[in-house]
């Protein structure tokens, strides 16, 4: 089914007309709605639909993934030629422990261990014990 041209125009005028009407009720409405309620209300329904957005945009934005289980760079390992003793060593310092507790806990001197630290610090090329650490974790060998 066709519509001729003059009956098209007839139905947008009076789709028009019937919006423009609508839009006038709602409006007359909405002049007597602010009317009947003070001001302050309005304030607080605007306060209270903003913090809901709020709250809302912030859980979209900081939405927490589950950590994924850690896995050690083993190519990384090798590239640098960290050996396992040397990494165990890395892992106890990342708990902070100091070389004493070190060299008790895996069962050699505080000597060897300040060894093993320095070739640490030279194939991880820092010059302390936060920056191996960090360069460490930011590497993947620890954890």
């Amino acid at each position: 089914m066709r519509l001729s041209g003059s009956t098209m125009k007839t139905i947008l005028f009076y789709a028009i007309a019937l919006a423009l009407a609508a839009f006038a009720l709602e409006w007359l409405q909405f002049q007597y709605f602010l009317k009947l309620y003070p001001v302050e209300i309005y304030i607080t329904l605007i306060a209270v639909g903003f913090a809901a957005l709020g709250v809302w945009v912030g859980s979209r934005l900081t939405r927490k993934t589950p950590p994924q289980p850690f896995e050690r760079n083993d190519a990384a390992l090798r590239s640098l030629g960290i050996s396992e003793r040397e990494l165990e060593v890395l892992e106890a310092m990342t708990r902070g422990e100091s070389n004493k507790e070190i060299a008790r806990s895996l069962e050699i001197s505080p000597n060897t261990v300040k060894t093993h630290i320095a070739h640490l610090f030279e194939k991880l090329q820092v010059n302390g014990r936060v920056r191996a650490i960090e360069e460490a974790r930011s590497l993947h060998l620890i954890p």
